[in-house]
């Protein structure tokens, strides 16, 4: 077999055992790119090998703070809340009863056209529901519940057990029943609980009509 023969004299093996040789010792003395030489950088995850993870880099942000309002105030609060009313001494006892019945049902589910503890409550099923409780029975809705009992001369006026009317234009919508400490118990609408919401301040004191006192003693 024959070989070309390159200039010099040499032959093609031997100059490419001689290049081969000096590829070596550059690799070796370090004047090659430094990519060459490291072999442990993997093609299959470039990332992980060149830049610190998302989570070392991004500090994790605080959760926000819930909100409290009138119509979202933790459970414990609207209890205490209706506690310290249905413990007041000057409470007749139906007066009485009728708060214990309310925080029992706090935190039940709306449902338009309920009137039980299993089925969930409306405005008018809740307040009927727990009226009947001391053996008083109410109209079904609202507005023919406002015309119940005796008319209250005036918000400060108002006592425990009172039924507490909203609407707008004069047109009564929704109905609750006043707990004292300016505070009524109601269902409010779809997709919340039966809770306990501000008659001094906010929607509700924006939306107040009137009151009316039924025959429980008060």
């Amino acid at each position: 077999m024959k070989t070309a023969n390159l200039p010099h004299g040499h032959s093609a093996p031997r100059f490419r055992r001689v290049l081969r040789l000096a590829l070596a010792l550059a690799l070796a003395a370090g004047s090659l790119p430094a990519l060459a030489m490291n072999p442990a950088i993997s093609k299959a995850d470039p990332v992980s090998q060149t830049a610190p993870s998302a989570a070392a880099t991004v500090p994790a942000l605080p959760a926000p703070a819930a909100i409290a309002t009138p119509d979202t105030a933790p459970l414990a609060a609207q209890l205490a809340i209706l506690q310290k009313a249905k413990d007041a001494p000057t409470s007749p006892s139906l007066v009485k009863t009728v708060l214990q019945r309310a925080i029992s049902l706090l935190g039940t589910p709306y449902r338009w056209g309920g009137s039980s503890p299993e089925s969930g409550f409306d405005c008018s099923g809740l307040v009927g529901y727990v009226f009947r409780t001391i053996g008083i029975d109410l109209p079904r809705v609202s507005r023919a519940m406002a015309d119940e009992g005796t008319k209250v001369a005036s918000r400060d006026a108002l006592a425990e057990g009172d039924l507490v009317f909203f609407g707008k234009r004069g047109h009564i919508d929704h109905v609750g029943i006043y707990v004292g400490e300016g505070k009524f118990v109601h269902a409010p609408r779809t997709g919340r609980d039966v809770t306990v919401s501000s008659l001094t301040s906010g929607y509700w004191a924006q939306k107040y009509l009137e009151a009316r006192r039924l025959a429980t003693g008060s």
